[in-house]
């Protein structure tokens, strides 16, 4: 019997996600049996094509989250600029999980179609786009549409990534997850801490210290670039089996799988609470009277968290049989740190961005748990797309209901227990997700 990074390497060489005469997952690229394949070029060129795909994963992992925690950091001054209301200013932190719902269910088929490479390389240009136009819109609507087009590329990309680490690094998927949630957590706490005073050296001005960070994603682009060409090159010599659906991919009926919906659910309240916290956080501790570059600094500090953490939970996921003991961890930590936000939150500011950037934690877990609950590479593309989408989709309301209660309260008292009482749910979801089965034999009874 072939083993299963043998039937994965081969399906993913099989429906075009890899480049012909490669084999995923590898490292080295090498055909089993020969030393160079016939169109896949030198063992040298081979593993370049490795090292600039595990660049391009990173490259695209640092520019998932500037376009959000920037906007964070500076959404007093954008509201003040645009004359938005506070309830305005909770649909605009509402518009990054409604984007990941609307377009990350559309990544799986753009990838079969175009290759995910492709697709990636598309995302980081509309993350680019969206960027520069959006702080030179002058008015919400436009700042809306420009949002939506940076946040579509980082939608895709969000889905595609555990897909691209199955497919290439089937051997090391918690190794390479880690490194790219690792990636991710860093871009999202440099755009938290950089954005204003880097809008101070700009001279002031808001729409500079936001439009500042589509320069990073425009670097993402270029490693994709040479996969763009591989999978064009490729299409023409491509098999009827790369649509056959050896893997399942339209086979397999995903809404049967318990596993299925109680990851979806995990991963919408682990994205409520984290786009809460990246919308929110830095406002909470101004209003409490910390001022507004030492609020960015904190808000950073939540999110750097994710940079160490990032690597070893995945790891750590990874080697336990079930992962319910870190999801209740994290929990823990999350109660933690919205209890001291609500008693304490000047006094203790420090503690508790650790506390919720621990708690934060989870949505690396989340992701490889993606990787782990599927055995196929499309299993995984299947799981990725439902789980993101559903869980964006559930996640929608959230950060709008914050924005309500806070201008209807006039305090932080009902949307700190709003976001405490949804932690208690996001655990008993969370340890029923990091049960050890596989949505494959869970959709086949």
């Amino acid at each position: 019997m072939p083993s299963e990074e043998t039937r994965t390497a081969t399906s993913a060489v099989m429906d075009g996600s890899a480049e012909p005469g490669t084999e995923p997952g590898t490292g080295s690229g090498t055909e089993p049996g020969t030393a160079t394949g016939p169109r896949g070029g030198s063992l040298a060129t081979r593993a370049w094509r490795t090292r600039l795909l595990v660049v391009g994963i990173v490259l695209t992992a640092l520019n998932l989250r500037p376009a959000i925690t920037s906007l964070g950091a500076l959404l007093e001054e954008v509201r003040d600029g645009l004359g938005m209301s506070g309830s305005v200013a909770g649909l605009l932190t509402s518009v990054p999980p409604l984007c990941f719902a609307v377009f990350g269910v559309m990544a799986p088929r753009l990838a079969r179609r175009f290759g995910p490479g492709a697709v990636v390389c598309a995302g980081m240009a509309a993350i680019t786009a969206g960027l520069v136009l959006r702080p030179y819109t002058g008015n919400t609507a436009g700042f809306l549409a420009a949002s939506a087009l940076a946040l579509m590329g980082i939608a895709v990309s969000n889905v595609l990534m555990p897909v691209i680490v199955k497919r290439w690094f089937p051997d090391r998927v918690g190794s390479m997850t880690g490194l790219y949630s690792m990636a991710l957590a860093l871009g999202t706490s440099a755009a938290a801490a950089a954005t204003v005073p880097m809008t101070d050296a700009l001279g002031g001005s808001w729409q500079s210290g936001l439009a500042v960070w589509a320069a990073p994603a425009a670097a993402a682009v270029l490693p994709w670039i040479p996969f763009v060409r591989a999978r064009n090159a490729g299409a023409a010599e491509s098999t009827p089996a790369r649509d056959s659906g050896r893997e399942g991919p339209d086979g397999l009926r995903i809404t049967r799988s318990r596993t299925a919906w109680a990851l979806a659910v995990f991963f919408g309240l682990q994205a409520t609470a984290a786009y809460i916290t990246m919308g929110w956080m830095a406002q909470i501790f101004r209003d409490a009277g910390v001022p507004a570059d030492t609020a960015g600094l904190l808000l950073a500090v939540t999110m750097v968290m994710g940079v160490p953490l990032a690597f070893v939970i995945p790891r750590l996921a990874t080697r336990l049989p079930r992962q319910g003991p870190i999801v209740v961890a994290l929990g823990v930590c999350g109660l933690a740190g919205y209890a001291g936000l609500y008693w304490a939150p000047a006094s203790g500011a420090w503690a508790w961005a650790l506390l919720l950037g621990v708690s934060n934690c989870a949505f690396p877990l989340a992701l490889t748990m993606v990787g782990m609950r599927a055995r196929t590479g499309a299993g995984v593309a299947k799981l990725s797309a439902f789980a993101q989408s559903t869980g964006y989709l559930l996640s929608i309301p959230g950060p709008l209901l914050v924005g309500v209660l806070y201008q209807h309260s006039g305090g932080w008292g009902l949307p700190l227990a709003l976001m405490a009482a949804l932690m208690v749910p996001q655990v008993m979801v969370g340890i029923l997700a990091g049960r050890n089965r596989t949505v494959e034999d869970e959709a086949a009874r």
